[in-house]
């Protein structure tokens, strides 16, 4: 008695199912992962959950995405393989990883590039940018949906230093990516590459000396407390990039992959101007913590990297970084 009355249940369970069906009541879920290397306070790992959100509430719940930060599926040269080997379908990421697929994406790295945030925003729009990240699309058949502005990276470190010279023999932590070895190079200084989220550590056992990032990073990962001196080197103004897999992409029509677009560049908008606000508070609060924050002339370093380092060197073409250079 209790087995048939079970089966009646289930039986008009799944009846009920398939009536709600057509009125979008039941509907199954695409779940995607999303991937930085960011902390959960920073306005990456902010923004990125709110495009989520979004995506799936335009999308009627069709997409769940879930966003996982602070290098929890991996430092960032996993989670850029991650997109070919399908274990993650969308990633946050600097171009300098994402250029190890496509070396001309890295042009931006080359030191001094940029004149300030605006510029940096500019390229992002640009006929050159769009270039180079569908030369990334054909090279891997990742998309990218939208640039962020990551901020101007400048040094920490335990030993002052004000100019290139005394630089020499530093030894720094950069990203395991060749484009931040430029003006560590150049100076004579010993670049380390050492995952993001060992930074601290290395830092504070004195494994390096020194480490460079954006300020509001600086902030976002404690490195002050770690370090005597921020010296305002301005060195690289970084951006990251929003990048989709091809197999994510498989599972959206036309019009859900315009509208993933369009939520990410707005999702980008919103991170980067928290960023924009957060450096321009910084260097006063630091000041404040007892921090030495120190401006330098850029132009001394400037001149040692256009002298030492060659864009061949880099992989990079010079055309394309006199393109970026003279965007107005």
């Amino acid at each position: 008695m209790q087995k048939r009355f079970t089966l009646k249940l289930m039986a008009a369970c799944a009846l009920l199912a398939t009536a709600a069906a057509p009125f979008g009541i039941a509907q199954a879920q695409t779940k995607l992962k999303w991937a930085h290397v960011y902390e959960t306070s920073e306005p990456y790992h902010k923004w990125s959950v709110w495009a989520g959100d979004e995506f799936k509430k335009r999308t009627n719940g069709k997409f769940e995405i879930t966003v996982f930060p602070a290098s929890s599926l991996g430092k960032e040269s996993d989670i850029n393989q991650g997109l070919q080997l399908g274990t993650v379908d969308i990633i946050l990421t600097g171009a300098s990883f994402a250029s190890n697929s496509y070396p001309r994406l890295a042009v931006s790295y080359y030191p001094f590039t940029f004149r300030d945030a605006d510029h940096v925003i500019k390229y992002g729009k640009s006929d050159v940018f769009k270039e180079l990240t569908e030369g990334y699309k054909k090279a891997t058949g990742n998309t990218v949906t939208a640039l962020t502005y990551y901020g101007a990276r400048h040094a920490t470190s335990n030993k002052l230093f004000t100019n290139c010279d005394q630089m020499k023999g530093l030894k720094i932590r950069v990203p395991d990516s060749p484009a931040y070895t430029a003006l560590p190079r150049a100076c004579g200084a010993n670049p380390t590459p050492i995952a993001f989220a060992e930074v601290y550590l290395a830092l504070q056992n004195g494994t390096v000396d020194a480490q460079e990032n954006p300020l509001p990073t600086i902030e976002a990962k404690k490195f002050y407390e770690v370090q005597k001196n921020i010296i305002l080197t301005g060195h690289i103004s970084d951006a990251l990039l929003t990048v989709v897999s091809p197999s994510a992409l498989a599972k959206m029509t036309p019009a859900e992959q315009k509208l993933f677009a369009d939520i990410s560049v707005e999702a980008a908008e919103h991170a980067t101007n928290d960023i924009r606000k957060r450096e321009g508070e910084l260097v006063e609060e630091f000041k404040k913590k007892g921090i030495n924050v120190v401006t330098v002339d850029r132009n001394d370093f400037q001149q040692h990297v256009l002298k030492a380092i060659t864009f061949e060197s880099m992989k990079l073409d010079k055309k394309d970084w006199d393109r970026v250079t003279a965007i107005k």
